[in-house]
This record gives C-alpha cells, structure tokens and sequence, in this order.
C-alpha cells in the first residue's frame, strides 16, 4: 500500500502571504521561517511516505496559484488544497481554472479564524458547492468544536461533495481534561459520521494537547482514535503529518510512529487504509476519484 501524508503545509516567508506567522510571537519562533518540499524530504522517506497532499495556510489566492507550481515540480506533491473566496459572485470561475489541473484537488475555508459559526451555512456563494462536486473538487473542513452542528447541517446539505474534518475537528478542551468538552465532540462527530459520508483525518492533535499536562501522550490520545475509529471506520480516516507545525511539539517520525501506536490494536490492511488508501480514494491519488 502506498503512504500518503494527507496533510502538510509548504511556505516561503518573502511571499508576505502569512500574517498569521509572526515570529515575534514566542509560540511560533521555531516555525517562523521557509518550509519547503525539500525540508521534509527525509521525514517523508524515513517514515516510507511516498506521497504528500499540500494544504492552504493563507486565506489569499496567489498562494493556491504558488502551491500549484510548487506542486508540478515536485513529484512527492500529490495534490493540493488550496483557497478560493467562495463569497465572491465569480468563485466558481476561479475553481474551474484551477480544476484544468490533476493536482488541484480542493479548498479549504479558515473557518477556524472566522467568528460567526454561521459563516459555511449563510456566507457563501450558492452556486460555489454544485460546482465543486461537478469539477469534482473536495472540500477540507478546518474546524472546531463549536462548528460540528453546522457542519453536521452542511453536510446533509450536499450529500454529494466530499467532505474531510481536519484534525478530527481540533478538540483543544477536550484534550486539556474537560469532560464535557469531550462528550460534546464525540457525540457531534458520532453523528456526522453516522449522518453523512464526511470523512476525517488523524492529524494535529499533538499541537492540541495540553503542554502542562504530563500525562502520556498515547494514553490521552488513545479514546480520541477509538472514538474515530468507531464513528468513521478506516475507510474514512485518514492521517496526516500537519508538519511543519506538527514541528512546535514533536517530529514527522515520531507523530508517525505514535500513530501506528494508536493504531496497532487493528488489522494490518485497516492501519494501511488509514496510512495511505483512504486519502488515495478521497483526493483521488492514483485512482479514480
């Protein structure tokens, strides 16, 4: 089974499209400079990864047509997600330039930084999700709890577009020892799961955790892949590195090999879906879409 690292972000400082990394920010110093295919090129092949999808860090779209041409010159670069402004009355213009290209593969809202909850339900441009699923275009969900109803609602909405929740929604509370905090995700994405064809990736969730809390990281993590795996089956996981900010608290190797971990009480052919065949089938890499 190929490897495929369902999630990594490439960026070059002098571009001036990442406000969001201010190296005068104690917390992102060590990752406040370029990151670039090259720079992973070990990890990946220590860790036996043969291809990467590359994900959006900048809500502009010069940085979708830089990751396009990052990605046709480099071969482990299998797809891209890139951003549109979906607002916009020409969204879908953009999307059908962009859908010309193998290695586009979708977009991805920051709805993470976005303060009204409502945004994917009311802020879009209609026409923007019909087009997606007719270019075929995949749709990456960067949430986080407080948008699992919606996201549940958008879902059942477009039952025909693909749908994947990055970092299994990035259940922060939860993972600092909140209870309810943790009731509340599973039970959100237990319904997404059962309600709709939304997929999921095991990836992020290292930076999620409470740095101040020693407990062991596998024994934390552990009832968040089962839940997953319960809710999604392998079929619908899929892991990722979300290197290099994956690199604020851990290496490529070792998220890596924490996951086999996490997922070592399960079929060999299981782990390699979720390692590799699940994000071939979803962002069709090497097979049909």
């Amino acid at each position: 089974m190929v490897r495929i690292d369902a999630h990594c972000h490439f960026w070059k400082l002098s571009r001036g499209d990442y406000d969001w990394l201010d190296a005068s920010n104690p917390s992102l110093a060590t990752i406040a400079r370029d990151f670039l295919p090259s720079d992973i090129a070990p990890f990946i092949q220590d860790a036996g990864v043969q291809h990467v999808v590359m994900v959006q860090t900048a809500a502009n779209e010069a940085e979708t047509d830089y990751m396009l041409t990052l990605a046709n010159n480099r071969d482990e670069i299998a797809g891209v997600v890139g951003w549109a402004d979906i607002e916009s009355g020409d969204a879908t213009k953009r999307l059908e330039k962009w859908a010309v290209d193998p290695k586009f593969k979708g977009i991805r809202p920051m709805m993470q930084n976005i303060d009204d909850a409502q945004w994917l339900l009311e802020r879009p441009n209609a026409d923007v999700f019909t087009a997606m699923v007719d270019l075929g275009i995949r749709f990456d969900a960067l949430v986080q709890p407080r948008h699992l109803s919606v996201l549940h609602k958008f879902c059942t909405s477009n039952p025909m577009l693909p749908v994947v929740i990055d970092h299994a929604a990035k259940p922060k509370a939860a993972l600092a020892g909140n209870a309810d905090a943790f009731s509340h995700w599973a039970r959100h994405m237990q319904s997404i799961a059962r309600d709709t064809n939304t997929y999921c990736k095991i990836s992020g969730l290292l930076t999620e955790l409470d740095a101040n809390n020693p407990t062991n990281q596998k024994d934390m993590l552990q009832r968040y892949v089962d839940v997953l795996l319960e809710a999604f089956g392998p079929d619908r996981l899929m892991w990722g590195s979300d290197w290099p900010v994956l690199t604020l608290v851990s290496d490529y190797q070792q998220w890596h090999t924490l996951v086999e971990a996490l997922l070592g009480h399960i079929e060999p052919d299981a782990r390699d879906q979720i390692f590799g065949g699940t994000a071939g089938a979803f962002y069709g890499i090497g097979v049909a879409p």
